[in-house]
């Protein structure tokens, strides 16, 4: 039943199935995802995110394909009778960062990286580190036994032997998958921790409506529906939020779902990696996790790949996220990484107490903490069922955006007034751009998208839309800033209708003379219910910076401009000219209730129905 343990294999049960696949077969090493064959398992480390053109610091790790000769599958309960149940035990144990380390780089990034708009939330990992006793693979099975023992709730419950490693863990998330060409992805965020068998109920509840747990789950799902926007012919639509409850911890999920005609490996690229183990927005977030890390990640925070066929032929995909996983090399050098998710009201000294907790967590889940039990858990009832935890999940979509929510079928928005007009999106290295993109097809447009770096003629379109991004807009020196703002001040002058979002809208405010500031408080990931020029609307914002003016209107040098603003601090949230508009929020988020809605009002006006000759 167990393979050859002197030869690459792997051992997988997936969700859903009471099932152990066995598969074996020889591992190789290829360069690239294009290379990786069909009926394969692949380690795919997080270096290969240089594939997307960002930032990592390449430690070499490889991308290592198990090609599968033979499979079998087995009953969990019959393949417990095979595996080792000794205990693991473990010599000189510490994280390869020291606190105080890992203190200070958290600090750096809450001030040089969030305090500067630079992105919403970044994911910085540590390493626990040890030996271990005996043979490594022998200790790897025992470690997979308990799991498969004491776990619940895992997305895969794996161990995977190359001879050179073996990776064994239990992760809760699915980063993607393609089955009979529907793509799903599996934001998770949010974490509630108790001692093992049923969770207090109305402790769960308190935390189903925390503000700050309700706002990160949000916020990766913005990050996620990014990346489906990309892949997905019709978007992503959001399926959720459900309550995913494991041994000792409960997390809340969205599902993601879309069509998609691209190969399952072009998918697995487009998607690299989940926000969760990275940040957002995910280019500019690669930036920093390289800038402050400073060391490569292995396959931490990376995916396996499982690459098949159905039936039919047609190509599948299964591809969970490599966290909560332990690495033992062949000596016999165990690894566990760890990441504290950073957002703007983290301290340091929470965040060290963070990487301590989950490390202990992921030890404790795979039996090699001091107080780790053995054998298996009874059987307990879920709480999801639960009708007032139900309601909780429910409730949690009242204020988003239902554009998002519904079947892609209903998402007949087409407006003739804009159908066939053209658009250019400068991208300022934002995938939000890939939402907007997706919802100016809906509404009838014919779309172009480019990075600002791309940009070579403002000629021939009807509209420019100036798209968000990272980074300060007061710093005009820097080439993206300066790139940004002679693309606006171009379309100011030769008066192109112009839509700018976020930080194209902060640059277009700085143009017509607005100041700019660095709010005290960063709108990163936030919703909120303004006035938009006398309507009411929830929306969201992911902001540091903000335009500010003390009255409703001002004359510029191009024209008489009309604002939105708060009237307690003079924040601009959105602005209009004869030719220009611009909005502080996004209103192609998840958070902005009627975003679509708004979206086509500020487009309608900029670009009048066409005289009918």
């Amino acid at each position: 039943m167990l393979p050859d343990l002197n030869r690459p294999f792997a051992l997988l049960r997936r969700e859903g199935r009471d099932v152990v696949e066995v598969l074996a077969g020889t591992v190789e090493t290829v360069e690239s995802l294009a290379d990786i064959p069909s009926e394969s398992l692949s380690l795919v480390p997080f270096r290969q995110v240089r594939e997307r053109g960002f930032e990592c610091v390449d430690d070499g790790t490889p991308l290592s394909v198990l090609r599968i000769s033979a499979r079998s599958s087995c009953p969990v309960s019959d393949f417990l009778a095979v595996l080792p149940a000794g205990p693991v035990s473990l010599r000189d144990g510490a994280f390869d960062v020291s606190d105080d380390e890992y203190a200070s780089i958290v600090s750096e990034v809450l001030r040089d990286e969030i305090g500067r708009g630079e992105g919403s939330n970044f994911v910085i990992h540590r390493v626990f580190t040890a030996d271990v006793d005996g043979d490594p693979v022998a200790a790897a099975l025992a470690v997979y036994r308990r799991l498969l023992e004491r776990e619940r709730g895992a997305y895969w419950t794996f161990l995977v032997h190359t001879g050179e490693r073996t990776l064994v863990g239990a992760t809760p998330e699915r980063h993607v998958s393609v089955e009979d060409g529907l793509v799903m992805m599996n934001p998770i965020s949010g974490t509630f921790r108790h001692p093992g068998g049923v969770p207090d109920k109305e402790a769960v509840l308190r935390f189903l409506a925390d503000r700050k747990e309700i706002d990160e789950l949000s916020m990766v799902l913005d990050e996620e529906l990014k990346m489906m926007a990309t892949v997905a012919t019709e978007g992503g639509q959001v399926i959720g939020p459900y309550l995913k409850e494991m041994a000792h911890l409960v997390h809340t999920e969205y599902l993601l779902a879309g069509r998609s005609a691209l190969d399952v490996r072009d998918v697995l690229r487009e998607t690299m990696f989940a926000p969760t183990v990275v940040g957002s927005p995910i280019e500019n977030a690669c930036r920093v996790v390289a800038r402050h890390e400073r060391r490569g990640r292995g396959y931490y925070g990376a995916v396996l790949a499982l690459i098949g066929t159905d039936e039919a032929g047609r190509q599948t995909l299964d591809a969970p996220i490599l966290i909560r996983t332990a690495e033992i090399s062949s000596a016999g050098r165990l690894r566990v990484p760890v990441g504290a998710t950073l957002v703007r009201h983290s301290t340091p000294e929470g965040e060290v107490r963070e990487t301590h907790t989950k490390a202990a967590g992921v030890l404790t889940a795979l039996g090699l903490g001091a107080a780790a039990a053995s054998g298996p858990v009874p059987a307990a009832p879920l709480l999801a069922a639960d009708p007032a935890v139900q309601g909780a999940l429910v409730a949690r979509n009242a204020t988003l955006a239902p554009f998002w929510l519904q079947d892609h079928h209903t998402r007949s928005l087409a407006t003739p007034a804009l159908a066939g007009r053209r658009v250019l999106i400068v991208d300022a290295e934002d995938t939000f751009t890939g939402m907007l993109h997706h919802q100016l097809r809906i509404l009838g447009l014919d779309v172009v998208l480019q990075k600002y770096t791309a940009v070579t003629t403002l000629d021939g379109y009807d509209l420019v839309v100036l798209g968000p991004g990272p980074g300060d807009p007061r710093r005009v020196e820097e080439p993206k800033m300066a790139a940004m703002r002679a693309v606006a001040e171009q379309l100011l002058d030769s008066g192109t209708p112009t839509l700018a979002v976020c930080l194209g809208h902060q640059l277009l405010s700085g143009l017509l003379g607005l100041p700019l500031r660095r709010k005290a408080n960063p709108y990163q990931g936030m919703q909120r219910d303004i006035v938009f020029f006398g309507r009411p609307t929830t929306v969201g914002f992911y902001s540091t910076f903000t335009a500010t003016h003390p009255d409703d209107r001002f004359s510029s040098a191009y024209g008489e401009v009309e604002l939105s603003r708060d009237p307690a601090n003079g924040d601009v949230h959105a602005l209009r000219g004869p030719t220009f508009a611009g909005v502080q929020f996004h209103p192609e988020s998840v958070l902005s209730y009627d975003g679509i809605d708004l979206l086509r009002g500020l487009l309608t006006t900029l670009l009048p129905a066409p005289a009918v000759s």
